[in-house]
C-alpha cells in the first residue's frame, strides 16, 4: 500500500507523514517512508532516525546519469523492474525496528538547475517499489502539484491533501483531487491540520466540501509540534493520538470503498 501526501508548503505534509508512520508502526504494519521533498531536510529527524540516509540520487550517479540509471541494461539496482527496500545497498535507507525510510534527492547548490531528474527518479522508484503484505509506504511530495506533472503519483494506491486553514490551501486541495483523477490515482480526500477549535473545523470542512473535497479528520494545532520542530527531533504527542487513529482509519476506509481508476474497468 502506497499513500502519497502532499499540499502546500507549510501545511504540515511531514508532520502528517510522521504521525501516521507512527500510527501504522503501532497497529503491527511495516512502515516505509519516502522522502520526495526536494528542500525538506527535516523528516529524517521527525521520525526519530537521526541523519537522512543516502540520497537514491547518489546511487543514480547524479543528475547526468538518473535517465541512465533507469536504463534496462541491468547494471543498476534501479533499472530493475522490480525493487524492494532490502535490495538497496547500506547506506541508502535508514532504519530502526519496523521503520525504514529513504531519500530520492534535495537541491544542495544554487543554479543546480531545476528538479526535473529528482521527480523523474521518484516517478520510476515509485513504480517499480514492491512492498510485501504488511508494508505500508508513506511518500512525502514535495510542495504544490509539480509531481503530479512529472507523474510521480501515478504509481501509488491513494493521495492524501493536508489542508491548513487557508483559502489557498483549500484551493490547492481541490487541484490535487482534479489531479489525482487525470493521473489515475485514488483520491482519499483531505486531513485538516493546525486545527484550533471545532468551528474553525468546521468551516474549513464546509469550504472543503464545496469543492467537492471530502474531509477524512482534523488534526488540531499541538504545541508539542512546535517544540519538535524547534529542536529537530521525533513529532510526538500523546493528545494527537486519537486524532491521527482516525486519520488512518479513514484513509483506509477510503482505499476499501473507491475503486481506483486506473483500476476500473
Amino acid at each position: 500500500m502506497k499513500i502519497s501526501v502532499c499540499g502546500k508548503g507549510g501545511s504540515g505534509k511531514s508532520t502528517l507523514v510522521a504521525l501516521l508512520a507512527r500510527e501504522f508502526l503501532r497497529r503491527g504494519s511495516r512502515v516505509l517512508v519516502v522522502d520526495s521533498d526536494e528542500s525538506n531536510v527535516g523528516l529524517a529527524g521527525m521520525l526519530g532516525l537521526g541523519e537522512p540516509p543516502a540520497p537514491l540520487m547518489d546511487l543514480a550517479g547524479g543528475r547526468k546519469k538518473v535517465k541512465m540509471a533507469l536504463g534496462t541494461d541491468g547494471t543498476s539496482i534501479l533499472a530493475r523492474s522490480a525493487i524492494r527496500p532490502e535490495d538497496l545497498p547500506d547506506g541508502y535507507v535508514r532504519a530502526r525496528d519496523s521503520l525504514k525510510m529513504i531519500a530520492i534527492g534535495k537541491i544542495h547548490q544554487a543554479l543546480e538547475g531545476c528538479a526535473c531528474p529528482i521527480g523523474a527518479l521518484s516517478r520510476e522508484f515509485l513504480k517499480k517499489l514492491v512492498l510485501d503484505d504488511g508494508e505500508v509506504a508513506l511518500v512525502d511530495m514535495e510542495a504544490g502539484v509539480e509531481h503530479f506533472g512529472r507523474g510521480v503519483d501515478a504509481s501509488v494506491d491513494a493521495v492524501v491533501a493536508v489542508v491548513e486553514p487557508s483559502l489557498e490551501s483549500v484551493k490547492l486541495a481541490e487541484r490535487v483531487k482534479e489531479l489525482s483523477s487525470a493521473s489515475g490515482a485514488r483520491f482519499a480526500g483531505a486531513v485538516l491540520n493546525k486545527i484550533t477549535s471545532e468551528d474553525l473545523a468546521r468551516r474549513l470542512g464546509d469550504n472543503l466540501a464545496s469543492c467537492g473535497v471530502v474531509t477524512l479528520a482534523a488534526v488540531r494545532f499541538h504545541p508539542d509540534f512546535v517544540e519538535s520542530a524547534l529542536q529537530g527531533g521525533p513529532v510526538q504527542s500523546q493528545a494527537a493520538s486519537k486524532e491521527v487513529e482516525a486519520a488512518a482509519d479513514a484513509i483506509l476506509s477510503a482505499m476499501a470503498r473507491t475503486e481506483s481508476p486506473k483500476r476500473a474497468g
